[in-house]
């Protein structure tokens, strides 16, 4: 039976560039368009300045943040319990617990905070305890409370008032009650007047009448002069005393919120699995992403997950996908690059073409779907086509980026060369940047074999620019590559207008290994290396070739 759908995350690699975002929100669009499935794009890392002023120029938000596709609790079934006021009396608590078939149930304020967690245990328990004379006044019950349990009628006193001192005493006899009551005490009686009024009469805060018996004038001005609350029930005096106790509020049962194991809709599974252990509780509050009660899941939902569905964009390597991928389904993939290590565990769609931008492969996409291309999802598609191809300078760049490019840009409106400029220069502002943010902005983990490395990649249109990225960065090649557990970083400061890249590098062998792979001798720590702009296409394959090289001398 094929897993049910809840919505599917389209995500491109991990510190996303500006093909990776545009083509994730470019291809939800298109599968909006023509599927009824909820399609949502997502960024599996910060995005870069280049990317952040091409979405404020088409007026888009930053997609959602993801960081792992591990199943969450949102993605098990949330039993959507409503919560109760901690007033609601242990009685009331447990036919709720009948009548929902649940055997747990939260304990909220008119906020939605959690306050407290009680089970069926736990009534259980307090309706055990039978020698807790005094538990009513110790929980400060209200009496309409009192009310409710005993299906009463309230003949004297005020409903909302507490009784708050006092034990429990079942009168029989004056002769038997002498002696035995003190001041506030609730007394349940019968119909006997004398004892009806002896325990008015000796000071008995709460009168509780069963049989539903009637009471005399005289009893009711006893009990008024003496400032004690009368209450009838149709109980007897034994199904009157078993009762009673379960008028208290859960509030005096329940396990504080603070000692409570709760789980946010964010939480994976996994980790949920591993703390359930800690409670003694079958059933877990889930909290919402406000931080707000919102439902219970069980230790069965915990086994029943529903995996997440993704489409993934601009990347099909393990390494640079987001975290728990082994877990999700794949649905389908949609690249330029060399095709790489993901593993699916049924058949996708798998679309790789041999182009200098994804979005050129989304173009023919739309075209072929008849799917007209608004023009702010033309503006993105067209400003990954310039930006991966550096303005179709990068020979990467096929005839179709080109002809995408163009026809895109005829779409949005904008002149090719003039917001190229701008789209670059926006990239490559430094203002207030960190050496770490400029390191990741655009920057990639490939692995084949034994051999594992990251390559960054910046984009130049003035020489000012590049030089101070150099001075940024450079000294921070050492940290980055401990940060991702690199034994070798390249990092590619590339000059678009003169198609001329300047390399730094850290590792054991670095040097040594840009040397040979390009055919230069780096100067003072920086390899020159005319006509190289593409990553992927010139600096990866001879990276891979010559440390695959190394390895085997």
């Amino acid at each position: 039976m094929p897993e049910t759908i809840r919505k599917v995350n389209v995500i491109g690699h991990l510190h996303p560039d500006t093909d990776s975002i545009c083509s994730a929100i470019s291809m939800a669009y298109l599968k909006n368009q023509t599927e009824d499935v909820q399609y949502e794009a997502r960024r599996a890392g910060t995005i870069n300045r280049e990317t952040a002023f091409v979405l404020r120029h088409f007026g888009f938000e930053e997609p959602q943040l993801i960081t792992s596709v591990r199943p969450q609790i949102k993605d098990i079934m949330i039993q959507r319990t409503d919560g109760i006021d901690r007033e609601m009396s242990l009685f009331a608590a447990w036919n709720l617990m009948g009548s929902s078939k649940a055997d747990t149930l939260c304990i909220t304020n008119e906020k939605g905070d959690l306050e407290g967690l009680i089970a069926v245990k736990d009534i259980a328990n307090a309706n055990m305890d039978i020698f807790d004379t005094r538990v009513i006044a110790e929980a400060k019950t209200k009496y309409s409370n009192i009310i409710q349990t005993l299906k009463g009628s309230m003949v004297l006193g005020d409903p909302e008032a507490r009784v708050e001192t006092g034990k429990v005493v079942v009168g029989t006899t004056p002769e038997m009650m002498e002696g035995a009551i003190e001041h506030n005490d609730t007394v349940l009686v019968t119909n006997r007047y004398e004892t009806q009024r002896f325990a008015v009469e000796s000071g008995a805060g709460l009168l509780i009448v069963c049989n539903g018996a009637q009471l005399s004038n005289v009893v009711v001005d006893a009990a008024r002069a003496n400032g004690c609350t009368v209450i009838t029930t149709p109980y007897d005096t034994y199904a009157a005393a078993r009762l009673i106790s379960m008028s208290i509020p859960v509030r005096a049962k329940m396990l504080d919120a603070q000692d409570v194991l709760r789980f946010s809709v964010n939480t994976t599974v996994d980790d949920a699995r591993k703390t359930i252990t800690q409670s003694r509780h079958r059933f877990f509050p889930v909290l919402d992403e406000d931080g707000h009660y919102c439902g219970l899941v069980s230790t069965p939902n915990l086994l029943n997950v529903t995996r997440k569905h993704v489409v993934l964009v601009d990347h099909n390597e393990r390494s640079q996908a987001v975290d728990g991928l082994e877990q999700a389904v794949i649905m389908e993939i949609v690249d330029h690059h060399r095709i790489g290590s993901i593993e699916t565990s049924a058949p996708v769609r798998f679309r790789n073409e041999p182009v200098g931008c994804t979005c050129t492969i989304l173009y023919s996409m739309y075209q072929e779907q008849g799917v007209e291309i608004p023009k702010n999802i033309a503006g993105l598609m067209m400003s990954a086509i310039l930006s991966d191809t550096l303005a179709f300078r990068s020979p990467t760049c096929t005839p179709r980026d080109k002809y995408a490019g163009e026809q895109l840009a005829k779409i949005c409106g904008e002149d090719i060369d003039e917001y190229a400029d701008a789209m670059f220069d926006a990239g490559a502002e430094l203002t207030g940047r960190t050496a770490e943010e400029v390191f990741h902005q655009d920057f990639k983990v490939f692995s084949r074999g034994n051999a594992r490395f990251g390559v960054g990649q910046g984009s130049f249109m003035t020489k000012n620019s590049r030089k101070a990225a150099e001075a940024l960065v450079g000294p921070y090649l050492k940290e980055g590559a401990a940060a991702d557990e690199l034994p070798l970083v390249f990092y590619m400061f590339t000059d678009v207008k003169s198609q001329t890249t300047e390399m730094l590098y850290y590792g054991a062998g670095a040097e040594e290994i840009v040397a040979r792979a390009f055919g230069v001798e780096p100067v003072d720590g920086i390899a020159t290396l005319p006509g190289v702009v593409s990553r992927k296409k010139q600096v990866i394959p001879a990276l891979m070739t010559t440390l695959q090289d190394t390895q085997e001398d």
